[in-house]
């Protein structure tokens, strides 16, 4: 049988990612290999641009959006595979052909979870959130590295970094009786680096804001209690139109929203929350939640708040907040799914 035979009966290809080069397993219908190529990137689109349309898999990771996409472009029907769903196929010691088999062997699985390709706007809406994402953990680290530096010279303020950000001047001018004039240019030093990282962390804000006063999707999400901005952006660049699942519930326990299940004999068990998928995302509609329970006025507009009252009275805070995270989640996979506006006293469809 010649290759270019072997080539026509190929129905599906498991693609390893590489940085340089792509290793690729053929499959015909049965399951049963029928090559094995390793390709330079470039070649890639040019190899796979003439042969009849297959199922392609890949695992979705750093490019693998990009490549996808450029693979769809060709006709060809392309599933990005969580890489922890590829693990269980995987069949002796590690190479990268035993990848490119164990990813062609989980795309066909008819029970696996696929990620949806990103748009090129996706991908840039999810690297700012990212950015703006590390650099507030650097804001914070220098925060907390200058209360340590107090701390270890007999200084303490309030928590909080506003109180933080009131007390430093008076602590640098009026504390010489116990900070060397070492340590008070060490701690301007790091104020500067706080003040630059607060101005780099506004612009990266107002880009977000812009997008997503920009994008009609976004717009519908913030009309959710709870969800400005930056909720709505995240959940669009995370989501895209919610397609990928099939109701509210599921969105809710893909954000690690919902108790961990540790079932067996018929009993069932339930934990604290999983705590899976993405974590930013989750964090985001827990602090949501957190704003809307301050706002306790406001609760009786909308139609969950006679739970909300309830549940205020028998959970305890951090539960109560999660909880509302995982309503608030449900609602806006609900609005975006069916590209309607959000009404307050107007109950959704089950989800």
């Amino acid at each position: 049988m010649t290759n270019s035979t072997l080539h026509d009966l190929v129905t599906t290809i498991g693609l390893d990612l590489g940085k340089n080069s792509f290793h690729l397993i053929g499959m015909d219908k049965h399951g049963k290999i029928l090559w094995r190529q390793k390709l330079a990137r470039g070649q890639l689109e040019e190899r796979l641009a003439n042969r009849p349309p297959c199922l392609i898999g890949l695992e979705a990771c750093a490019g693998a959006h990009h490549v996808g996409r450029r693979l769809a472009a060709l006709g060809h029907e392309v599933r990005l595979i969580p890489a922890q769903y590829v693990k269980p196929f995987l069949k002796g010691h590690k190479n990268d052909y035993r990848d490119a088999e164990a990813i062609a062997e989980a795309v066909q699985r008819p029970t696996m979870r696929f990620v949806p390709l990103k748009s090129s706007e996706q991908l840039e809406l999810q690297a700012l959130h990212r950015v703006r994402s590390r650099l507030v953990g650097q804001r914070t680290a220098v925060i907390n590295q200058i209360r340590g530096f107090l701390l270890e010279h007999g200084i303490a303020v309030r928590q909080g970094a506003t109180r933080l950000r009131q007390a430093l001047p008076t602590i640098l001018a009026q504390r010489d009786d116990v900070l060397t004039p070492r340590m008070v240019h060490l701690l301007e030093d790091l104020c500067g680096d706080w003040r630059q990282l607060d101005t780099r962390i506004e612009a990266i804000t107002s880009q977000i804001e812009e997008l997503a006063r920009q994008d009609p999707s976004c717009q519908r999400l913030m009309g959710i209690p709870g969800v400005g901005p930056l909720v709505a952006s995240a959940m669009v660049a995370a989501i895209g139109n919610g397609a990928a699942f099939a109701r509210g519930r599921d969105f809710g326990a893909w954000l690690g929203l919902v108790p961990k299940q540790i079932s067996t004999g018929d009993r069932t068990i339930l934990a604290g929350l999983s705590k899976r998928g993405n974590r930013y995302p989750r964090q985001l509609f827990v602090q949501g939640a957190r704003a809307v329970l301050q706002q306790q006025g406001s609760w009786t507009k909308h139609r969950f708040g006679h739970w909300l009252t309830g549940a205020a009275a028998r959970l305890h805070g951090n539960v109560l907040a999660a909880a509302l995270a995982n309503k608030l989640a449900r609602i806006a996979w609900g609005v975006l799914y069916r590209a309607r506006d959000y009404a307050p006293g107007v109950p959704m469809q089950p989800a």
